[in-house]
């Protein structure tokens, strides 16, 4: 229920395409995440997926793109500060990212597991609060920023139409 499913929502009400960056991976190395994620090291995997953003940019028409948090963004800079692109960056807290965690195993299959996840609570935890502060450093210079405040996915939508004056106008 994070940038991928409001993401997708956005995407909808606007009449947009939508995207997401990691099954666009998927499909164009025709792979699994999981052998994406293991087999490369994230300045590689960086690479690769901001060559796929600048194909999907390349793509006609008005889109949104669910995009993974990046540590190496000089790929796409020119991108970000382009006057056609309207790059936003989601945020929320710890406690709500941690609520949302799922797993995946290595077919990319997605699965709950509770007991697991609330017994490495605490783990979890610091490591969402080590990457919030992480990527917060890294997309420190892109302008909009909008924390979902713990919102479920349509509610972020109508906040960030809104906010951002999102109403079916070329942004």
């Amino acid at each position: 229920m994070g940038k991928t499913v409001a993401g997708r929502l956005l995407a909808q009400r606007l009449s947009y395409d939508f995207y997401d960056l990691d099954e666009e991976v998927k499909k164009n190395l025709n792979t699994t995440l999981e052998s994406f994620v293991t087999n490369r090291t994230l300045r590689e995997r960086d690479t690769i997926r901001c060559e796929v953003i600048n194909a999907l940019s390349s793509h006609k028409g008005n889109k949104v793109i669910a995009i993974t948090p990046l540590s190496y963004l000089q790929p796409i800079y020119s991108l970000l500060s382009s006057s056609d692109i309207f790059p936003i960056v989601l945020t929320d807290s710890v406690e709500s990212i941690f609520d949302r965690l799922v797993f995946s195993d290595e077919n990319d299959v997605i699965y709950t597991d509770d007991a697991y996840k609330n017994k490495n609570r605490n783990h979890y935890l610091l490591e969402i609060s080590k990457d919030l502060t992480w990527y917060g450093s890294v997309y420190a210079g892109i302008k909009h920023h909008f924390h979902m405040l713990s919102r479920q996915p349509e509610a972020v939508v109508d906040a960030l139409i809104i906010e951002y004056h999102l109403d079916g106008k070329e942004v």
